[in-house]
């Protein structure tokens, strides 16, 4: 694997002086990573990595002047095109993954709180990232300043991946016509949240299940319906997922690109005796049955247990404040670190350690 590493990320270019190179591009980035799967969040960490881990290292990098300091690693880091990073962490991922035919694809962002820089004027740095649900790995991340950019983020992240077969979900921000076209021409489907961001839609699919729930099940025609209950902690939840493939009701149901089914999820819990009732309105592309449409619905929530918690907890995601002049691309360099991080940990752990204890 180490190879096949190496391999990948050797495609970066160097954009140094080559008369006066010391450390190798190479091995500065395989460092940073090898540290990184290690809870290293900062350049100083880095070096410090490498230095009680200099011995192992030589076994597959050259180091021929020994590992460079904090200040260089961090320097010729951020020189490089965050763009090509993502490209070679995306082939090695493809490379050494397998992707199932039905595997959900869960789009979501996450803003770094720990970019953020008190008292100054920039924001602190969204993430959006890319969550293979069955095999839990990173599939790809884009970064953008805000959360209100991350539509801008999206189409870049989708163009990335291989859609083939796959099942990409996406909470309401990234309901838009633009991105199930994009879906469809990459050969992929999609279960997409719609809330009251799209008003019209979302009046539309609440009306038609609405009337629906009023009808007996023998005439609910083109609808597929499946119930599932739940008891544990302390709660006792009833989901119903209905799945229809008449579009009549909705307006302008032509400019969703592919579009095929609406559904809804309606979930019942009881909490120490009181009671709440939620529903959920989403677009589908493909007519599931009602119960692979609702176990879809769940699967997308996994990104945030799967992804975001352990990213927090495990890797010390937020508190990490690595930043440089050219602060955004830096920090995107080290989620791109994290999220190769994260894989390499889920593909090798044998029983549940923190991840830093992993390294």
């Amino acid at each position: 694997m180490t190879t096949t590493l190496i391999e990948h990320f050797s495609e970066i270019h160097d954009h140094r002086q080559a008369g006066k190179i010391e450390h190798k591009l190479i091995d500065i980035v395989i460092l940073s990573i090898c540290a990184s799967i290690c809870g290293a969040d900062g350049w100083e960490m880095i070096e410090n990595f490498g230095k009680t881990r200099l011995k192992w290292l030589k076994k597959f990098l050259a180091l021929k002047n020994g590992i460079p300091s904090h200040d260089t690693i961090a320097r010729v880091m951020s020189r490089i095109n965050p763009n090509q990073l993502q490209s070679c962490f995306t082939r090695w991922i493809d490379d050494v993954n397998e992707i199932s035919e039905g595997e959900i694809i869960a789009l979501d962002g996450k803003t770094l709180r720990g970019a953020l820089r008190r008292g100054g004027r920039v924001g602190a740095i969204h993430m959006v990232s890319a969550w293979a649900c069955k095999n839990g790995v990173v599939m790809g991340q884009q970064a953008v300043d805000s959360k209100e950019n991350e539509l801008s983020a999206i189409p870049k992240l989708l163009q990335l991946l291989d859609l083939k077969g796959c099942i990409v979900t996406m909470d309401a921000m990234g309901t838009q016509k633009n991105h199930t076209k994009q879906i469809i021409e990459q050969k992929g489907d999609y279960v997409l949240a719609v809330k009251a961001n799209h008003p019209i839609l979302y009046q539309n699919i609440q009306d038609y299940f609405l009337k629906i729930k009023r009808r007996s099940l023998k005439r609910r025609k083109a609808v597929s319906y499946h119930k599932e209950d739940n008891i544990g902690h302390g709660r006792i939840e009833s989901r119903q997922n209905y799945i229809s493939t008449d579009l009549s009701t909705i307006s302008q149901a032509e400019q969703w690109a592919g579009l095929t089914a609406i559904g809804m999820v309606e979930s019942c819990r009881t909490v120490k005796g009181v009671t709440s009732v939620e529903q959920r309105f989403y677009l589908c592309s493909k007519a599931f049955s009602a119960k692979k449409f609702g176990a879809t619905v769940r699967a997308h929530w996994g990104i945030e247990n799967g992804l975001h918690w352990r990213m927090d907890v495990g890797m010390n995601e937020d508190a990490c404040p690595i930043f440089l002049n050219d602060w955004c691309k830096c920090i995107r360099k080290k989620q791109c670190f994290r999220g190769f991080s994260f894989f390499k940990l889920a593909c090798t752990r044998t029983k549940i350690i923190g991840f830093k204890t992993s390294g």
